[in-house]
């Protein structure tokens, strides 16, 4: 969860070497042999935020049986901020100044607090797949945000974003379930607190290293998710096993592991290819409801897959193209 740098800012600074400041480096004692090159490490960060974040919508539905939704999102975050500084200690990491703390927060209540607050407060009436369909505005909502301040968007990005949106209404086409007005509302005032506060996170001074940036942006905006939920008087009667565990998964895979992986992303690359993640997660979504759910695969959902790829890949070529790569 973590910062966004607008792309208009050629001159936007790097964290260190890339060996050295990436998270990553704690997964080097595992079998496996991680990406040596910064374009490999962004394909294993994509994969990571397409197939996590594209399961997390069934994993919030499930823990939602028994956790409230603003205390949901403030005790998954919370935690994962904690182990992650934890993480973060024993690296012996750069500390941040007050400054950087107080920008984590700002950004950390935005894509932590707000954003996944509104999006669990949603799901209690909205459907998982619809859920998705609705966070997957955040692209749109971000180059918006760039044009309003001052970014020039070209017409391919536009075409881009505009194409991933008509892959996003053929996805749900035909489905004739009545969601909660309020909760729609919620999910998209949800989406549109993601891109402002990844935007801000280009423009604001975090912690320069990556794992402390992120744990303190989690942590903080959990903290201050649960504070509110206490205080709204949401509470925990009791905890089933399937709520319990998919609340562990939430915390750590799709917070813990999925915010780093995107935090890297957004540092390393474009808010539009960072934000390409909410075009398919929808695809990822619908596809485990089919496997695990049963849920029926219409030619309308394969249409749309088709359409939204493509979208991605344009977002791709369009930024690739804009910084001159290709």
């Amino acid at each position: 969860m973590s910062v966004t740098q607008t792309p208009q800012q050629p001159q936007q600074p790097h964290p260190p070497k890339l060996p050295s400041s990436l998270p990553f480096n704690l997964l080097d004692r595992f079998p496996f042999r991680l990406p040596q090159t910064q374009q490999g490490r962004v394909a294993l960060a994509l994969a990571v935020v397409y197939i996590v974040w594209g399961s997390t919508y069934m994993a919030v539905h499930l823990s939602l049986a028994s956790f409230p939704p603003l205390m949901l999102s403030g005790l998954r975050n919370l935690f994962a901020g904690i182990g992650l500084f934890i993480f973060a200690a024993r690296k012996k990491p750069i500390w941040p100044t007050g400054a950087e703390i107080r920008n984590a927060a700002i950004v950390g209540t935005l894509l932590v607090g707000l954003s996944s607050g509104m999006l669990a407060f949603g799901m209690r009436t909205v459907e998982t797949g619809t859920a998705a369909v609705m966070v997957a505005t955040v692209p749109l909502f971000a180059t918006v945000i760039a044009a309003l301040t001052g970014r020039k968007i070209a017409k391919g990005e536009w075409v881009a974003v505009g194409l991933g949106l008509v892959g996003i209404a053929l996805l749900n086409h035909g489905d004739t379930s009545s969601g909660s007005t309020a909760g729609s509302l919620a999910i998209l005032c949800g989406a549109i607190f993601w891109a402002g506060g990844a935007h801000l996170a280009g423009k604001l001074k975090l912690p320069s290293d990556l794992f402390v940036s992120t744990a303190l942006q989690i942590g903080l905006g959990g903290t201050i998710s649960t504070i509110v939920a206490w205080f709204s008087g949401e509470r925990i009667a009791s905890i089933g096993f399937v709520p319990f565990a998919s609340f562990l998964y939430l915390m750590l895979i799709g917070t813990m592991a999925a915010y780093v992986a995107y935090g890297y992303l957004i540092r390393h690359t474009s808010p539009i290819i960072a934000s390409s993640c909410m075009y398919v997660n929808p695809v990822v979504a619908v596809a485990l409801g089919s496997l695990l759910l049963g849920e029926v695969i219409t030619r309308w959902t394969v249409i749309a897959t088709v359409v939204i790829l493509i979208s991605v890949g344009l977002s791709f070529w369009f930024d690739y193209r804009r910084r001159g790569l290709v």
